[in-house]
């Protein structure tokens, strides 16, 4: 027996100095946490420095501390049930359609479809056909005034070759001209042109005529060289029918990431609510345990010093729920972030019950298959590849312009007669008796030529350059499949781990419990096990939301959404 006194004499000390360190950290909690409002926390005493004194305060402050589990919860409101009429049950269909439909980061993209379709539409209408219209009325009354001298050539002998001096008379003029015609953009890079001129000019002195006079032409400019073929013409329109079709992958993009992260929002909650769940039910556990010591304390079958460890395990747990409590309303306000519905406040008491379970099966996956899934569905590669095909094209038009601008135009124009009326002056330029035509060439070319081929230079690097983006991309992804499948199946086998590890703490605390209502073990190791207890069933709810999230990862890595297109895999289930 020698032994036993200081055996004795130690735990003594050491569970005094953990009351002076607690009796230390009460001051700094009395904003957060009172136990008894009639317990005055500011008139504690400095902590004790002997065993002695620490007794003697323990046994002073011990009648005035009482636990009021009660009104913890209801400052904390950790008691809330997760089936509260409060709480909002959601499924994970419920919440994903809610996020597509609110979420503020979806409504900025979603217009990028339509801005790239408008610029498509934009692109294609250079080849819409212009018709034109002009008409000019003036009024002129000019003064009589001088002009050369000129040198006559007349079949009339008595005129041939005298030179006289040209002076114009004033006169008063009204003229009407106008042109009404259309003009024809080409895919091939040329431009026709149809028109139809007139005029009209009504002099009042000092001859009077009132004349009218219209024609038709018509022309055409083609180039040869530089931008000629539809191929160049239409490079633009294929440029932005690319761009629009590589915007609606990055919306999809988008929207898959969102529902990814509304996914992993909505298991992390889950595991919050879970959490919580366990701390309660281990506070309970600690409740009853401290009750049934203080029962068996009272009838003499368990030493004093018992009651203080079931008191030191009961508050140890509050504590605990303290912080689930926390982490539940963080969870609780990164969901409603994402979802941004306006029925739920971030700062509201509602909130939101998680009803899907976890699907708690093992998949079987087949690496070469998922790896050809995820090239062909990344959107990341699918815009590469849009990209790249831009490059092409973008360079097949860099390469036409730089050619030499060759040009051939051509006009034929057929013109009336001077009749009286419009009308008249409209039919008889259908005669034939006037008309005039023309062909013409046009050449040009830069002395260098340098800025064009520069442009032409930088486009192929960036074609080069995109490919080797391509190529390490095609890297990233098989990477990613490997890694994401190999965490999916450690996360797997961590939740059997932690299965197994739940029911042997379960059966070992009910044997701890037994053997000290038979006084062969103290509440010291009744609490240890149950805390192991709550450990494992924090380790299996944190593996199962690990797993789910590693689903949701190796889904997105693969360019899909596990169970969004209700797709199923060969699968195990847990055995419970």
């Amino acid at each position: 027996m020698t032994w036993f006194l200081p055996a004795l004499l130690m735990a003594i000390m050491a569970w005094n100095f953990s009351l002076a360190n607690a009796d230390e950290a009460l001051p700094r909690m009395q904003h957060r946490l009172r136990m008894d409002e009639g317990l005055q926390l500011d008139k504690y005493s400095a902590p004790a420095k002997t065993v002695d004194e620490a007794i003697q305060q323990q046994k002073a402050l011990r009648s005035g501390i009482q636990l009021d589990s009660q009104k913890i919860f209801k400052d904390t409101e950790a008691a809330k049930p997760r089936n509260a009429t409060d709480n909002l049950p959601r499924t994970i269909a419920e919440v994903r359609a809610a996020a597509l439909k609110n979420n503020l980061s979806l409504q900025v993209v979603q217009a990028d479809p339509k801005i790239a379709q408008a610029r498509v539409s934009e692109e294609r209408a250079k080849f819409d056909n212009v018709i034109y219209a002009n008409l000019k009325y003036g009024e002129y009354d000019l003064p009589e005034r001088s002009g050369d001298s000129v040198r006559l050539s007349s079949e009339d002998a008595a005129l041939n070759k005298k030179i006289v001096k040209q002076t114009l008379l004033n006169q008063r003029t009204k003229s009407l001209d106008g042109e009404i015609g259309v003009e024809v953009p080409l895919r091939t890079g040329g431009t026709i042109q149809l028109s139809s001129p007139f005029e009209n000019k009504d002099k009042s002195r000092p001859f009077a005529s009132d004349e009218y006079r219209s024609g038709l032409r018509f022309s055409i400019s083609q180039p040869l060289l530089r931008d000629a073929g539809t191929a160049v013409n239409e490079t633009s329109i294929n440029i932005a029918a690319l761009d629009q079709t590589a915007v609606q992958a990055r919306t999809r993009l988008q929207s898959i990431r969102v529902i990814a992260m509304i996914d992993k929002a909505y298991w992390a909650l889950n595991q919050a609510w879970t959490e919580l769940e366990i701390r309660h039910q281990q506070y309970e556990y600690a409740s009853q345990n401290l009750a049934m010591v203080q029962r068996r304390v009272k009838e003499g079958l368990s030493a004093a010093i018992e009651l203080n460890r079931a008191e030191f395990g009961v508050t140890d747990r509050i504590e605990q729920l303290i912080v689930a409590n926390t982490n539940l309303k963080l969870a609780q306000r990164q969901l409603k972030f994402l979802l941004n519905d306006a029925t739920m406040p971030m700062d509201a008491d509602v909130g939101i019950a998680p009803a899907t379970s976890p699907e708690m099966l093992h998949y079987s996956f087949d690496r070469e298959k998922l790896l050809g899934q995820a090239t062909a569905n990344r959107l990341e590669l699918l815009e590469t590849e849009l990209k790249l095909t831009e490059d092409a094209l973008r360079i097949d038009y860099l390469q036409n312009q730089t050619l030499p601008l060759f040009t051939v135009d051509y006009s034929y124009g057929a013109l009336s007669r001077s009749a009286s009326s419009m009308s008249s002056a409209f039919g008889n330029a259908l005669d034939g008796d006037f008309n005039d035509w023309y062909v013409g060439f046009k050449f040009e070319m830069p002395m260098t030529n340098e800025a064009r081929k520069a442009r032409l230079s930088r486009a192929i690097e960036q074609r080069l350059q995109r490919l080797s983006t391509k190529q390490l991309q095609e890297m990233t992804i098989e990477r990613e499949i490997n890694d994401s499948l190999d965490v999916v199946e450690q996360h797997w086998q961590r939740i059997v781990a932690a299965r197994q590890q739940v029911g042997i703490a379960g059966m070992n605390y009910d044997a701890e419990l037994k053997q000290f209502k038979e006084g062969l073990r103290t509440m010291t190791e009744v609490l240890e096990m149950l805390t192991r207890l709550g450990d494992a069933q924090i380790r299996e709810i944190r593996a199962i939301t690990d797993y789910q999230v590693a689903l949701i990862d190796l889904s997105f890595a693969t360019g899909t959404l596990l169970g969004y297109s209700n797709v199923n895999f060969a699968e195990t289930p847990l055995s419970p």
